[in-house]
């Protein structure tokens, strides 16, 4: 029964790299609320040119990950697009409204168009919601609360509606608006921007600190709300959960002390060790507490081919993103102004790159 697991570890993978690259999307989204002030417009620069062009390959994973789920998964998925249907509709819609609106108003700024400031709270308000009822949702299968018996019907919000799935839904926004300004400091730095490195740098130190309460509340909650979830974590997941905490100071060091490069990397680490914490806490069950990994697999032929399937994708996508990020991210990292960037700051007093 090894290949359930092996393509529950993909699946996994890929709802990482969503949350760590899709969340810092969603959480640039966040911060175009707070682009107020003589730096607004420069602000919102900074946030298309960190989106634009790669911000849809993210939706690559999520793509990925629900047909996975499904083909790999059949009797999971069905109870959960069910059950959580009201949440993970709103997801949708805030992920298309998200979408539409980020390229309406990139180019009703181009065209200086009135419509473009409705456009703006569009991409804010949809950014906001979706992280949060995708958070809620997923709280919702941690909670092992989900009823999997014969019928299976919709929850108008009992189930995902708690004090912990709001608790963790809040968390997950904070943790996109940390992931998005410690993104956005490098973008800034990379610009030469020193008065943007400053305010997101501040921003990334706040949305931090917000996450880590948030996380400290969730767990307060654990024992009453997700028992199970709770006992995994304390049976076979304490040392990652010790390892996520200290990965979170560690980054908290680095964007304090001006590494911001480094702290990109570790937030997208700690990121990985959250979500791998709650995978290894809630082992064997995919849906606690009744549905298992090897329960709700597939046939095993079904199974086989999809893991063939996956490893010929990688052969042809996994360049094909590498290659995508290295041109508009990494090569043109330092040709960002000749291309019409965010406007350099004039001031050059304070060493904000190490």
């Amino acid at each position: 029964m090894a290949l359930p697991y092996i393509l529950l570890s993909i699946l996994w993978f890929a709802l990482i790299a969503y949350a760590a690259f899709g969340g810092a999307d969603f959480g640039a989204g966040v911060w175009e609320i707070f682009a107020v002030g003589p730096t607004a417009v420069r602000q919102r620069e900074l946030i298309d040119h960190a989106l634009g062009p790669v911000w849809e390959t993210n939706h690559v994973w999520l793509v990925f990950l629900v047909v996975g789920l499904f083909s790999a998964f059949p009797t999971a998925f069905a109870i959960l697009v069910v059950v959580l249907f009201y949440p993970l509709t709103l997801a949708l819609i805030g992920s298309v409204l998200r979408g539409s609106s980020f390229i309406f108003r990139t180019h009703g700024l181009r065209a200086k168009k009135p419509a473009v400031l409705v456009w703006n709270r569009v991409f804010s308000v949809s950014s906001l919601i979706t992280p949060l009822f995708l958070g809620m949702a997923a709280a919702a299968v941690a909670s092992g609360k989900i009823q999997t018996s014969d019928p299976v019907q919709a929850d108008f919000g009992a189930l995902w509606i708690t004090p912990f799935t709001l608790t963790i839904g809040l968390m997950a926004v904070a943790l996109c608006a940390t992931l998005a300004a410690i993104f956005l400091t490098v973008e800034a730095t990379n610009s030469k921007d020193d008065d943007l490195v400053v305010m997101f740098r501040l921003r990334a130190l706040i949305a931090g600190a917000i996450t880590a309460v948030l996380g400290a509340l969730g767990l307060a909650l654990a024992p009453l709300e997700a028992s199970l979830l709770w006992g995994g974590m304390l049976n076979h997941a304490l040392p990652l959960v010790i390892v996520t905490m200290l990965i979170g100071l560690a980054t908290a060091a680095t964007v304090f002390f001006g590494y911001y490069r480094i702290a990109r990397t570790l937030i997208v680490v700690e990121t990985a060790f959250l979500l791998g914490s709650w995978g290894v806490s809630q082992i064997p069950y995919l849906i606690p507490p009744t549905i298992t990994v090897e329960s709700a697999a597939g046939a095993p032929s079904t199974l086989l081919l999809l893991l063939i399937g996956i490893c010929v994708g990688l052969i042809v996508i996994g360049p094909s993103l590498f290659f995508l990020f290295y041109v508009f991210k990494f090569k043109d990292s330092m040709g960002l102004l000749q291309q019409g960037g965010v406007p350099r700051s004039k001031r050059t007093d304070i060493p904000l790159l190490k």
